[in-house]
């Protein structure tokens, strides 16, 4: 089944903004003052500590959504490296979790617009998430540019709070700073952790997002990097401006605080900034969670008619719409436990993340290509995995029994329904096979990813991908002499050029009598030229015990061999330039030597960087 695909409409901006509007919202326009009742001033270091623990999880997803720039985000990356039965859990639990975040944004939008005007909370949620999903159904650069122009004023609002409150902070409403103990101010990060939780949602629409590779990763850094400090600084002066006995436990604390030093006018101004905050988790919740229905369609895990494209807006319909309809009827429910279980979802994202990447990196999974990779290898994510299970155990009973009921759904939806329609291969069977030594895949996940490095890189196939995806490929089993290489690639070509088996051989071997085909320790180019015309063709060795070819050339592990007809000379030029780019590539050596198949050692030359020419007709 041929798959649609979507449009690239997000540059870098777009993505600052998705990935900030994500995580602005309740986590700093309501918890602060439940948080402080916990830790006391200490909160401002709990938000600090929760951004620090999100920030492993966020170079986490740099790195695999530059890897597997699809849509879904963690979705796609948990099923290609942990397999189908987590994938569809984590799919639709991640849907779950970022349609109840926006619709929770949508009523706590709903209660601050009843500070302004006396409308009904549910009402206000329901008609903005109308708006919502039809914004999203309007395409995604509507809501794109909708949302740059949101968090913008959004920024503006908060940096003008930090600005005008931090000359009335009272260093006695600081002290003592931590007042109940260290422990205490670890569990408020667990529960402010929520405010960070929309940021690996982001990586959900990175198909949309054009140029991946640079804008994805420098998008969720500056958002990340941007968010932490302007948490800490807003929380820091709502702290310093309000006694304790006005800030613990308020459920509108910057408003509170804006009223200590701001006139009226402008603390509804302030409140209008918490609206814009919800606007912007609501709009980019409903647009990633979206989709995650789509990807998960896509794979064939629900109703196909989830993966439809509108052919006008290019935007997923039918997933937005069903999204969309479960924000607005979740709206109506009482979310105190569902939102807590929510967080357990987000700290489960982060933790799966932490997974994937060591088990793609460990698996040594050669299309694996990612163009940023996450530092300090395996420690940040071993830090990260002890820092989020001790998140976890903050968490109440309830939402762990939801949790569990809301992954019984997920496996029963994929052993139902998923099961007998996908056939995925994953990383981690890839991280069996080399522990085991057994066989278990056959290039299905290496043929994916290599389609996803072609789509994010846009490659276009020329003439040389051509003839490297069809030319013969020689894995010699034992050391050789030059002399018996070329008598054997006379076997492999003689088909192709309908010569004599021995005469090519024979040619090749007097071109490397009259000088030396061998361009570096590791690398030769044999070439000839033949009769005919229109006439060219290239064989691929590989040697892992080395090919002699002379006694200053004795272990070739890679051999490039060109035979063609004189007017191909040309090409014959532009071969010998492709090549040449394509092994001076980092790590070509050990691609080449590590790659565990003939279309393994295809698929080095094919992603390799170089410059393309126009391709064939």
């Amino acid at each position: 089944m041929s798959q649609q695909k979507l449009t690239k409409n997000l540059g870098l901006f777009e993505v600052y903004c998705l990935a900030t509007g994500a995580m602005v919202s309740s986590g700093i326009f309501i918890l602060p003052g439940i948080a402080h009742a916990q830790a006391g001033p200490s909160v401002i270091l709990s938000y600090i500590l929760a951004g620090l623990l999100a920030a492993i999880g966020m170079l986490n997803a740099c790195e695999l959504a530059t890897a597997m720039p699809k849509a879904g985000g963690d979705y796609y990356f948990i099923t290609r490296s942990l397999g189908p039965v987590l994938g569809s859990i984590a799919g639709l639990l991640n849907w779950f979790a970022l349609s109840l975040k926006s619709a929770f944004a949508l009523v706590g939008m709903g209660a601050f617009v009843l500070l302004l005007v006396n409308i009904d909370i549910r009402i206000t949620a329901t008609t903005l998430g109308i708006v919502f999903t039809l914004l999203n159904l309007w395409g995604t650069r509507h809501a794109g540019k909708f949302q740059t122009w949101l968090v913008t004023a959004l920024l503006t609002l908060m940096t003008a709070y930090v600005i005008f409150g931090i000359s009335h902070v009272e260093i006695k409403n600081l002290s003592p700073f931590i007042p109940f103990g260290l422990n205490k101010t670890l569990a408020a990060a667990g529960l402010v952790f929520v405010a960070y939780g929309g940021l690996l949602k982001i990586s959900s629409v990175a198909e949309e997002i054009e140029n991946p590779s640079r804008n994805l990763p420098r998008g969720m850094i500056l958002s990340l990097a941007s968010v932490i400090t302007i948490y800490g600084l807003m929380v820091f002066v709502t702290t310093g401006v309000l006694p304790s006995d006005i800030l613990d436990n308020s459920l509108t604390p910057i408003t509170e605080g804006a009223r200590s030093f701001l006139p009226p006018w402008a603390v509804k101004i302030m409140s209008l900034a918490a609206i814009f905050a919800f606007i912007s988790t609501a709009n980019a919740g409903i647009m990633a969670s979206s989709r995650y229905l789509f990807a998960l369609s896509r794979d064939e895990l629900l109703p196909k008619f989830l993966s439809r494209i509108n052919p006008k807006t290019k935007t997923p319909a039918p997933a937005v719409i069903a999204t969309g309809i479960f924000v607005i009827i979740a709206g109506f429910l009482k979310l105190n436990i569902l939102v807590e279980a929510a967080s357990l979802v987000l700290i489960l994202s982060f933790i799966l993340s932490c997974l994937c990447v060591i088990v793609l990196r460990e698996s040594r999974v050669q299309n694996y290509r990612p163009t940023f990779k996450t530092p300090f290898y395996p420690f940040l994510q071993i830090i990260g995995l002890l820092g989020y299970l001790l998140l976890i155990f903050e968490l109440g009973l309830e939402a762990f029994i939801i949790c569990a009921c809301l992954c019984l759904i997920g496996a029963t939806c994929y052993f139902i329904y998923g099961r007998k329609r996908l056939r995925k291969e994953y990383a981690l069977l890839h991280l069996i096979e080399r522990i085991t030594d057994r066989e278990l895949v056959t290039g299905l996940f290496e043929t994916e990813l290599k389609n996803v490095v072609r789509d994010r890189d846009n490659i276009i196939l020329d003439r040389f991908d051509e003839i490297i995806a069809r030319c013969p490929v020689m894995d010699l089993p034992a050391a050789m002499t030059s002399q018996e290489c070329f008598e054997m690639l006379g076997k492999k070509l003689s088909p192709a050029f309908n010569m004599p088996s021995q005469e090519l051989a024979q040619r090749f071997i007097e071109r490397e009598n009259q000088a030396t085909t061998v361009l570096n320790h590791f690398l030769a180019i044999p070439h000839i030229i033949i009769r005919g015309e229109n006439q060219f063709e290239i064989a691929l060795v590989r040697s892992s015990h080395g090919i002699h070819f002379s006694d200053t050339a004795p272990d070739i592990h890679a051999v490039f061999v060109l035979a063609g007809s004189k007017d191909q000379r040309t090409f014959h030029l532009h071969t010998l330039a492709a090549i040449a780019q394509i092994v001076h590539n980092e790590n070509f050596e050990n691609q080449w030597l590590n790659a565990p198949s003939e279309q393994a050692l295809r698929d080095v030359i094919l992603l390799g960087k170089r410059q393309r020419t126009t391709p064939t007709p």
